[in-house]
């Protein structure tokens, strides 16, 4: 502990909480979504047998089953659609190799699943579940906004352990000694270009680890996998030449997971109008998104739309759609549904 506190962390996590075989196990990204829909389905069973939903517990069982799909088929093709691959999107589509799932489309195991996406199927999914059960979708709104919180905190963790969406560099001035909390990715060193002087000079000065390591072709694979299985002579004469980075990862865990609950439970404490607590979540998480985007890099591939990340700009249109629907919501002459303080049955 007191080596992490010393500096940056060095990122050495292992993405496989039980690996079977090469690439293949059970990774802590798909347990992330299992245990981010297990807490949703709690918390709408709760709500249903406490008498703050109109569902019965059955029902709210159904509902999740509908939100699993809506996230897993909406998170996977707003992320072919949005943002596609090297930029391209739609590219996932006609991309098939020779491995499984062989379908890039299915790929979800490698990540490629889109925030906005996942909402969107979730939306659609609670209109149909609605329509099908005849009850308000705008109540279901407002569950999906409340409990899919759970989903953003532990998915972004996942992130995180799978070393993916990495933050900005720090600043020039704290790389000389870089926070505790600032994060550094052995995986850098195959982003170093020989044309650039000054990745140049690293490359070069790391060639001493040659008699160590050895394998010219495989040089730079085997030192990640140094670092990655604890050698401690590698680690030390590799960390001062990595770039410290925000871990935006983590930022967005807080925010996106337990900020934005923690908002909405505190509004939803007395009873609201359906569609009031769904529309503050478009609004909450959209604007939260714009401010943590500014520490993550734009992702590759992906031009800038007015110097905002695609991310910001889908989140721009989410606090604005937010922001009308919220003002028709808030004026509907319904009746306020129970609050998360308060149940029908009280």
């Amino acid at each position: 502990m007191l080596t992490v506190l010393a500096e940056s962390y060095l990122h050495r996590l292992d993405p496989f909480a039980i690996q079977f075989t090469d690439g293949f196990g059970l990774r802590w990204y798909g347990l992330a979504y299992a245990v981010g829909f297990l807490i949703a389905w709690l918390f709408i069973r709760w709500m249903a047998k406490s008498g703050r939903s109109p569902l019965t517990v059955q029902e709210a069982g159904d509902l999740m089953f509908y939100a699993i799909i809506g996230v897993l088929v909406g998170g996977r093709l707003g992320h072919v659609i949005f943002y596609g691959t090297d930029g391209v999107p739609f590219k996932p589509l006609w991309t098939f190799t020779e491995h499984f799932p062989y379908w890039d489309v299915l790929a979800i195991h490698r990540g490629g699943m889109s925030s906005h996406g996942g909402m969107i199927g979730v939306i659609l999914a609670c209109l149909i579940f609605a329509r099908r059960h005849k009850v308000t979708s705008l109540h279901l709104l407002d569950l999906g906004g409340l409990t899919c919180t759970a989903g953003f905190f532990f998915g972004r963790l996942a992130n995180f352990v799978n070393g993916e969406l990495w933050g900005k560099a720090l600043p020039a001035s704290m790389q000389g000694d870089p926070p505790w909390w600032s994060v550094k990715y052995p995986e850098e060193i195959f982003l170093w270009d020989p044309a650039v002087p000054a990745e140049a000079a690293r490359l070069e000065k790391l060639e001493q680890l040659y008699p160590l390591l050895g394998g010219e072709a495989t040089f730079l694979e085997n030192v990640v996998h140094a670092v990655k299985t604890g050698n401690d002579q590698v680690i030390e004469f590799l960390r001062p030449l990595l770039t410290a980075y925000y871990p935006s990862q983590i930022f967005q865990a807080a925010t996106d997971g337990l900020l934005v609950a923690a908002i909405l439970a505190l509004i939803w404490l007395k009873p609201r109008r359906p569609g009031v607590v769904g529309c503050w979540y478009l609004i909450i998480y959209g604007a939260l998104r714009i401010i943590t985007e500014v520490f993550r890099q734009p992702d590759q591939g992906v031009a800038l739309l007015a110097g905002l990340s695609r991310g910001q700009v889908l989140s721009v249109l989410m606090v604005l759609l937010g922001i009308i629907l919220l003002w028709v919501c808030a004026r509907r002459d319904v009746e306020p549904m129970a609050g998360l303080g308060k149940s029908r049955k009280s």
